[in-house]
């Protein structure tokens, strides 16, 4: 009688940082997590925001510690290259859908910068029925895909950054800068119509989240053929999607108090977001803020996580030989 094969387990572990990915074309974020995740063997793991199959680009993935922190990064404003198709419109915004309506293309450059212009700064959008967003418990998707249409209240968000990159013909390519909850799509057909020759996006490229860029973001292909030593040798440390907050550095004292969750008084003016640290140079404590003479707790980590981070610090050097 043939023995069944024996399926190994794969053995987690607690890691604690930042990955930087550069997510392919036509995976999931979630998919893309847990390969990663997988990769790592890491016990713990989340993402930064979802990006859809279409785009690629910057997915910042928190293990660990870094998981305390992901909220920040999907409050942070975006930055993406965008790609249109002019003259039609599709039911999702993108090339995904199903062709609407097709127009002539014959605005002048001083209408489409004129149209451009008018899209930058604080703007109104209607997301899409085909988003991730939930009524009733379900998301707007699968309501769209019933064929089903749920009145959306309108939102403001802000496009802080909307420049042309190139113009050939009914293509057009822009680079955008945006607070969270924007969306792109959206953003495209709302050119189109100002233009009155409708558009969707053909592609999308996320290039920047906060202060973390996918200029220093590595692939899955690439993270694949490395070794476990070297994979996690990527790992950023938590505090590197704070990186645009003012730091404060306690002393040891002070730090072991801190981390407790107690406030501790502080000599500084009030600030709403600051990144702490002992007296070791990546001895990263947490986020706070201060507010009347107090530097005030919002989110630490426990001694433990702290001592990790310190004991690995020489990991990050590995990272520019190989990005």
């Amino acid at each position: 009688m043939t023995e069944r094969p024996q399926r190994i387990k794969t053995v987690r572990r607690a890691i604690h940082g930042v990955l930087l990915l550069d997510k392919p074309l036509g995976w999931s974020s979630n998919d893309a997590l847990q390969k990663a995740k997988w990769l790592l063997r890491a016990e713990k793991a989340g993402h930064t925001g979802t990006l859809d199959p279409l785009a690629t680009g910057l997915l910042p993935l928190c293990f660990g510690a870094g998981t305390k922190f992901s909220q920040i990064s999907l409050d942070a404003d975006k930055a993406y290259t965008a790609t249109l198709q002019m003259g039609v419109t599709t039911t999702t915004g993108d090339l995904e859908g199903e062709v609407l309506e097709r127009l002539p293309v014959n605005f002048s450059p001083e209408q489409l910068n004129a149209a451009v212009a008018a899209l930058r700064g604080e703007i109104s959008q209607v997301p899409p029925m085909y988003s991730a967003l939930k009524f009733e418990g379900r998301p707007l998707y699968e309501y769209a895909r019933a064929g089903i249409a749920i009145e959306r209240p309108s939102r403001q968000v802000t496009i802080h950054a909307l420049e042309i990159m190139d113009w050939q013909d009914d293509k057009l390519t822009l680079s955008v800068r945006c607070s969270k909850g924007t969306y792109v799509r959206t953003l495209a057909e709302d050119l189109g119509r100002a233009l009155g020759c409708g558009a969707h996006l053909t592609a999308l490229r996320r290039t920047a989240s906060g202060p973390v860029s996918v200029e220093n973001a590595i692939s899955l292909d690439a993270l694949a053929a490395l070794t476990e030593a070297e994979r996690e040798a990527l790992l950023r440390p938590p505090d590197a999607l704070l990186a645009d907050w003012p730091a404060v550095r306690l002393s040891q004292d002070e730090a072991a108090r801190f981390l407790t969750g107690l406030r501790r008084r502080l000599n500084a003016p009030d600030q709403p977001h600051v990144r702490v640290y002992g007296q070791h140079p990546r001895a990263f404590l947490g986020g706070a803020h201060i507010q009347g003479g107090e530097l005030i707790p919002d989110r630490l980590l426990s001694p433990q996580e702290v001592a990790s981070l310190v004991s690995t610090e020489q990991k990050s050097e590995f990272f520019e030989s190989v990005v």
